[in-house]
């Protein structure tokens, strides 16, 4: 009996080490005090986004953080912690989260993980707050844009003087 929940712990331990390592971006964030209701309202949007959300004990999650390498978050890993985990799309756990924060205080962002990089609650939060990605190309499109309109309408006025 023993043997098998020793077992069943490292297995475990070894599966989150393995989607830390495959993951993108990772969010730790607080949970405990929301209603199921709240909880699988922010698991559901978490899911359409193409991310995982997980709940793992605390001893779990310290040493599949350490052994994929993030010991700097293993500290940060105290007390109920949920992990959203994205292998794909870098802003939208953070973003989801953040958000959810806004209008649930008990959802706090502890820490994460940003393309292999450990990251405090300061530079999450800073990533949620970006832009989507259809808004910055938008942005880059007219700032590449406005020049060239500005000779057309320069070349024009030069056109309709003659």
């Amino acid at each position: 009996m023993q043997k098998e929940i020793l077992q069943r712990k490292a297995d475990a331990v070894r599966e989150l080490t393995e989607k830390l390592g495959r993951a993108t971006t990772v969010v730790a964030f607080d949970y405990p005090g929301l209603t199921v209701e709240e909880f699988t309202k922010l698991r559901h949007q978490l899911r359409e986004a193409g991310c995982d959300v997980t709940v793992y004990k605390n001893n779990i999650s310290r040493r599949a953080s350490i052994a994929a390498g993030y010991g700097e978050m293993a500290d940060k890993l105290v007390g109920g912690k949920a992990l959203a985990i994205s292998y794909s799309d870098v802003v939208a756990p953070a973003k989801i989260v953040y958000e959810f924060g806004k209008t649930n205080k008990i959802v706090q962002i502890q820490a994460g993980i940003v393309e292999g990089k450990v990251a405090n609650v300061q530079q999450i939060v800073a990533l949620a707050t970006l832009p989507s990605r259809e808004t910055l190309l938008t942005m880059l499109a007219v700032g590449l844009l406005t020049p060239i309109r500005e000779l057309a309408v320069g070349l024009n006025m030069i056109s309709s003087n003659e």
